[in-house]
């Protein structure tokens, strides 16, 4: 592995955060992970995030983590392998998709107020408020002057989140039409992964070029000091997955005390009875 790809998964948060606006066709996205630096890599963040975890326990703290990409792009895959590692109590997903009845009657933002995490807790928006500024612009779902008026709407929704505390970690998994193409002729040919695919994939793939656009200018308006985009390239499933990871654990655990906590003297003192 060269001495580039160590460095930018070592310092992922850095490299792979955006600046300005990307230019999604030319995004290098040949990084390869063998399978040996791949499992001890994983293994090694698996452990600094429950330390994370069990530090927010009992605490102030609490973590918002967005996670977009195309589709196949893998964010199943990272979502599932978070759920391996962080225990259940304290960590939740909310799969989003199209709003209700109810809910097409309220502002946008609404629904996803109700989701936020309260203190101690770690939650995961898998496709988030960012429907707004990408399928609903392209699919025309929503006016063109509403959808604009986004971009500074979903600015000062997280701009209220960070000010209170939250801790928000924005990830974009991209992948490239060609690799797309191959996973879905892959869930096409495997049984257990038929289930993936639906119609929307092909009518969406039909318009990259619309939603490449929608996604370049989302991320030039979205991505702020407090609240960075952060644009993984995701051809490799393994190199994507440890990229993700990384840069959720540096911006969990930035300035955190992840040093287990002390027993109190009441359970060091039944412990000495008992043991």
């Amino acid at each position: 592995m060269s001495n580039d790809k160590n460095g930018r998964l070592d310092q992922a948060s850095k490299h792979f955060q955006a600046d300005g606006r990307p230019k999604l066709a030319g995004l290098k996205n040949d990084y390869t992970l063998d399978d040996s630096e791949y499992d001890d890599r994983l293994k090694s963040l698996q452990k600094q995030l429950e330390l994370i975890q069990q530090a927010y326990l009992g605490s102030r703290e609490r973590a918002v983590i967005v996670l977009e990409g195309w589709d196949t792009a893998g964010k199943g895959g990272l979502v599932k392998r978070l759920g391996w590692t962080l225990d259940p109590r304290s960590f939740h997903v909310h799969p989003i998709g199209a709003p209700t009845e109810e809910e097409l009657r309220q502002h946008y933002l609404q629904r996803f107020w109700r989701k936020l995490p309260s203190h101690s807790r770690i939650v995961l928006f898998d496709r988030s408020w960012y429907g707004r500024v990408m399928v609903e612009r392209v699919e025309k779902f929503t006016p063109e002057k509403d959808w604009k008026r986004g971009y500074r709407e979903i600015v000062e929704f997280e701009r209220q989140l960070t000010d209170d505390g939250v801790r928000l970690v924005k990830l974009f998994l991209h992948i490239s039409p060609e690799e797309q193409l191959k996973r879905f002729r892959d869930r096409l040919e495997n049984p257990l992964k038929r289930w993936k695919l639906t119609y929307e994939d092909f009518r969406n793939r039909a318009r990259w070029k619309e939603y490449e656009d929608a996604i370049e200018e989302m991320i030039e308006k979205t991505s702020t000091d407090s609240a960075p985009w952060h644009l993984i390239p995701a051809n490799d499933k393994p190199f994507a997955r440890i990229a993700g990871f990384q840069i959720i654990a540096d911006r969990l655990g930035k300035g955190l005390d992840t040093s287990p906590k002390p027993l109190s003297p009441e359970v060091l003192a039944a412990a000495k009875d008992v043991l």
